[in-house]
């Protein structure tokens, strides 16, 4: 008769006790939810590859933010998706343009209930779907973004943004941001570093949310996905540069990365479960192939247990009911 002496069975024989055991729990506040607001529409439009998603109007995002708030979400993250767009992505930095005329009603709507965040990068608002300025020779001139990162920047700290994300993967863009936010007196608005962003294929259905027109990749500026240790670089230098926080992006497939970030970060450290992940669970729950709730819950739990202190999820409202209501029982 073979009898363990080392028997880990015993912390998971009850549901009381593998609550009392459990390392890592989510909450509400961990969460921020990424929401597109779309120029020129009167109702929201549902965007097919990312279902239960939708390009919002303002006032749709205004009572999508409530409900956010009453969930007790940490923020939303807001993309714009306007009507025109131009080689330089003049939209980006028209006060009234649909990102910074949504950032102000949204705002004023929640005040300080949650954390309005903006997307900076001008992939939106160009015509050629690029994150920066284009060269004569067609490639992306970092230092020219730069300049354009710098007065998106002030328009939306101006439109009430309490955390610019720094989306466009332009070398020293935290530095150039952190620096004109400070000398216009913009002192107090954080700095979101997309610090690890990889030119992933999970970016399909996020494309499709924000009509991407791209054409080529953006593999000249986006992190190769075999490099582990590049990302771990970025984040240091963003870390070095001013970020208040770095993010990893995207998630699951990048929970190496996430982890190491972790470890050597003395700040927040953020993860994007972006929209191909989203999708792919939602595909499969549709077919019967998974259990949905428990693949959401699963796919959230494992980016906060490989080191992300907040996670940017497409679910993040409907994760947060799901946590409070076991929470009130």
């Amino acid at each position: 008769m073979i009898n363990p002496v080392i028997r880990p069975r015993r912390l998971r024989t009850t549901p009381a006790l593998r609550r009392l055991a459990s390392e890592i729990r989510l909450h509400p506040s961990e969460l921020v939810l990424p929401m597109f607001v779309r120029e020129g529409s009167g109702d929201p439009m549902p965007i097919q590859s990312m279902p239960g998603v939708v390009q919002h109007t303002i006032d749709s995002a205004r009572r999508a933010v409530n409900e956010a708030a009453e969930a007790g979400i940490g923020g939303v993250m807001l993309f714009g998706v306007p009507a025109v767009r131009d080689a330089v992505g003049s939209g980006a930095t028209d006060p009234d343009g649909i990102l910074n005329a949504a950032t102000r009603a949204l705002a004023d709507e929640v005040g300080d209930a949650l954390v309005v965040q903006t997307d900076l990068c001008l992939d939106e608002f160009t015509d050629h779907g690029h994150c920066g300025v284009l060269g004569a020779d067609g490639s992306v001139d970092n230092d020219s973004t730069l300049e354009r990162y710098c007065e998106m920047a002030l328009v939306q700290a101006a439109s009430g943004s309490q955390l610019l994300g720094l989306s466009g993967m332009m070398d020293g863009q935290v530095a150039a941001v952190r620096q004109a936010l400070d000398l216009n007196g913009y002192v107090d608005t954080a700095v979101l570093a997309y610090s690890a962003k990889y030119a992933s294929a999970f970016y399909g259905p996020f494309r499709d949310a924000v009509e991407s027109t791209l054409e080529g990749d953006r593999r000249s500026y986006q992190l190769d996905p075999a490099n582990r240790r590049e990302g771990v670089r970025e984040a240091l230098l963003d870390i070095q540069e001013g970020a208040d926080i770095v993010m990893v992006k995207p998630a699951m497939s990048y929970l190496d990365v996430l982890a190491e970030v972790a470890a050597v970060s003395d700040i927040p450290v953020w993860a994007y479960q972006v929209s191909g992940e989203y999708a792919m669970i939602e595909a499969a729950a549709a077919h019967g192939w998974i259990d949905r709730r428990r693949a959401v819950e699963e796919s959230v739990l494992s980016i906060r247990r490989a080191g992300a202190d907040a996670v940017l999820t497409y679910w993040a409202v409907e994760l947060a009911t799901w946590l409070n209501e076991r929470q009130a029982r």
